[in-house]
Formats: structure tokens, sequence, C-alpha cells
């Protein structure tokens, strides 16, 4: 898209998205030389923005914690799963099986999302295990796709906790924690 098409939307709009704001960002960066009408949309988004009448939305600012909990219990099964058989399976589809029948427990804060974990694993522990082995089952009866997929190592629980930082890392990079005063 460019710079035009992205003001153009923003002043329609009247807010810049994160991704509008990293496209005209990646533009800018990656032009050896803008034109006067990339130049002039430009000025027209500053005057825009510095009018208030177009806002930025903020970027994510919150994390679902069943996500977390999925991932951690669908990586400790598989694991153990692979290291007592030649079975490969798809950890990222046994958890988007899983989290699309369970509820989600968003949280904005460290303290929020330590409230959910808590909340979780005394009321919602053994559903989100029944979720992830009924995945496991339903992805141990499919043909195999990905015949070049390997194996989890073998994991201790450091392990995991290291697999599940990565991942929550890759999928929740523009997660920023709020002040701990709120929920």
């Amino acid at each position: 898209m460019s710079i035009e098409r992205i003001v153009e939307q923003a002043l329609q709009d009247g807010y810049l998205t994160p991704a509008m704001e990293a496209e005209v960002g990646r533009i800018c960066n990656t032009a050896s030389e803008l034109s006067i009408e990339e130049y002039m949309a430009l000025d027209r988004l500053m005057g825009a923005l510095l009018t208030g009448e177009v806002v930025v939305l903020p970027r994510k600012q919150f994390i679902n914690v069943m996500e977390e909990l999925v991932l951690s219990e669908a990586i400790a099964r598989v694991a153990e799963i692979e290291a007592t058989s030649e079975q490969t399976l798809d950890v990222g589809d046994i958890a988007a099986y899983a989290l699309n029948r369970l509820p989600p427990l968003y949280a904005t804060t460290e303290e929020g999302a330590n409230f959910q974990r808590s909340r979780a694993k005394e009321e919602l522990q053994t559903l989100i295990a029944a979720q992830v082995n009924e995945a496991i089952s339903r992805n141990l009866d499919q043909p195999e796709f990905f015949p070049e997929r390997q194996v989890i190592g073998k994991s201790s629980g450091n392990e995991v906790l290291t697999q599940v930082s990565a991942l929550l890392q890759t999928y929740a990079h523009n997660f920023e924690p709020k002040p701990r005063n709120s929920l």
C-alpha cells in the first residue's frame, strides 16, 4: 500500500492502526527517495495527527493467558508422547484446537495475568487437559502431512518453560505491560 493510500484511509477513518504506522515506517526506511506527493501525504498525516483529526491506535496491550496455559499443557503432553513413540505431533494445531474450545482469559497487567493463571489452574485445569487430550487424539488420527517435521526434544520442566516463553515472545512481541495498579 502506498503512503498516499494509507494517509487517505487514516483521514477517512480518523485513526492510524499499528499496521498502517508500520507500513509508513517501512516505506520511509526502504525508499531511497520519496516523491513530492509522498512528502505532501506525510505532511497531511502529520498535521492531522497534531490536530487530533487522526489518532494513533495503541498497540496490543493485553494477553490471553489461556494461550500460555494451553501451550504449556500441549508442549508437555506432546513431549511425553514423542519421547515414548515414533509419533510426531503439531503443537500449533493441538493448541489451536484446544483454544477454540476453551474460554479466553484476557489480562492487561502482570497482576491481572497472575490472577487469571491462578483462577484457571484452580477452576479450569481439568478442562484444559481434557481439551488438549482431545486435540492430541484428533491430531494422531490425521494423516502425516509434513514428514520433515522434527520431534520436540526430550524436555525437563525448564525446557518446556523456555519453549513456552519463546512461543509467547514470538506471538506477543508487542505486548507492553501496564502499571500494576489496574487489572
